[in-house]
């Protein structure tokens, strides 16, 4: 452990508004500023673990990240969103508790900090190096004075920049106009044609779980619109459709016609005139 960090002992830390924690307190105020002093909660290790995973092929050193902080476990509670924190011994990325961990910024310029910010920086360009293909090489210079730029715009703002997005900024760094998850670098944006999904590509069903939806009734349709569905569905012959057309216009006919009345009385034939008689 660092000499630097040898007194420090406890701290006390607070649940900020924007979600995140910040000493309060410590137990060496002589070498510790608690001015904006952030630590990073055992959620925030976790993922940023896993984020040096992919930095192990390209030289990532476990043991400068276990340098560069110094873990605590909770103690006990101090007050409403406060907990005290107590110093351990354990391995950041083997202890089963849950760790808090305290960046070591004693010496921001030379110390086992500010080490490992230039270590991951180096590591992280040679995955963008390898992964994308740039028309130059990206440099180390190029992404320290673009992340250099978005921390001194923060401080202009009053804001202070928490340790935790100091190094996603880092472990997350891509070029503008690149996505990682495009290893070629230089694939055409996706159009209507790329939504059409192929059916291997559809993850299967287990038979459990296709037994599950089976039984589960709000999945269900009701028997009776499936006949219903069935029937509609069925071929007609072209003598049903005759018929049913047929039925359709005497029925029509039927409502057209007016109600029948009585039929009146028939009215006797005029007489014929009789023959005119010669002179």
């Amino acid at each position: 452990m660092a000499n630097s960090s040898a007194i420090l002992d406890w701290c006390i830390v607070r649940l900020g508004e924007d979600h995140n924690w910040w000493v309060d307190e410590v137990s060496d105020p002589v070498r510790w500023d608690t001015d904006g002093l952030s630590i990073i909660d055992p959620r925030q290790a976790s993922h940023l673990i896993d984020l040096c995973e992919p930095l192990r092929d390209y030289g990532f050193d476990q043991d400068l990240f276990e340098a560069a902080f110094i873990p605590f476990r909770i103690e006990k509670e101090a007050g409403k969103a406060r907990i005290r924190l107590k110093r351990v011994k354990d391995s950041v990325f083997d202890s089963e508790e849950k760790l808090f961990v305290l960046a070591d910024v004693v010496d921001d310029e030379n110390g086992p900090f500010a080490d490992l910010l230039d270590h991951l920086t180096r590591c992280r360009v040679k995955l963008l190096n390898d992964v994308f293909k740039f028309e130059a090489k990206l440099t180390v210079d190029e992404v320290e004075e673009e992340l250099r730029e978005e921390q001194n715009a923060s401080f202009i703002e009053g804001k202070a920049v928490h340790v935790f997005d100091e190094l996603c900024g880092i472990l997350d760094y891509t070029p503008a106009g690149f996505d990682e998850d495009d290893e070629e670098g230089d694939r055409a944006p996706a159009t209507e044609d790329d939504a059409e999904i192929d059916d291997a590509d559809l993850p299967s069903v287990d038979d459990e779980d296709e037994e599950s939806i089976k039984g589960d009734a709000s999945l269900k349709w009701d028997e009776d619109d499936e006949d219903k569905d069935d029937e509609d569905a069925k071929p007609k012959a072209e003598g049903d459709d005759e018929d049913e057309e047929a039925d359709d216009e005497d029925s029509d006919d039927e409502d057209d016609k007016p109600a029948k009345k009585k039929p009146a009385p028939k009215k006797p034939a005029p007489a014929k005139p009789a023959p005119k008689k010669g002179r």
